[in-house]
């Protein structure tokens, strides 16, 4: 079975980081008319409740990954 995956070289791993480390914004801002469709829209209260419930348990955890 041969092996699918590459190596990155070096010129590819470059632009990667220099990627990672650029500024990342928006290419233009909202519309009037996109943001007023953004205000109408109704949020499910069981995603509400349930994104809560995911900060506060990542807020609680300890172990890898844990901000010190």
């Amino acid at each position: 079975m041969p092996n699918d995956q590459t190596r990155p070289d070096m010129e590819t791993e470059a632009t990667e980081e220099e990627d990672a480390r650029s500024a990342h914004v928006a290419d233009r801002p909202p519309t009037a008319e996109e943001e007023a469709a953004a205000e109408e829209e109704e949020l499910d209260p069981e995603v509400a409740a349930t994104y809560k419930e995911a900060i506060e348990r990542g807020a609680e955890l300890k172990g890898e990954g844990e901000i010190s």
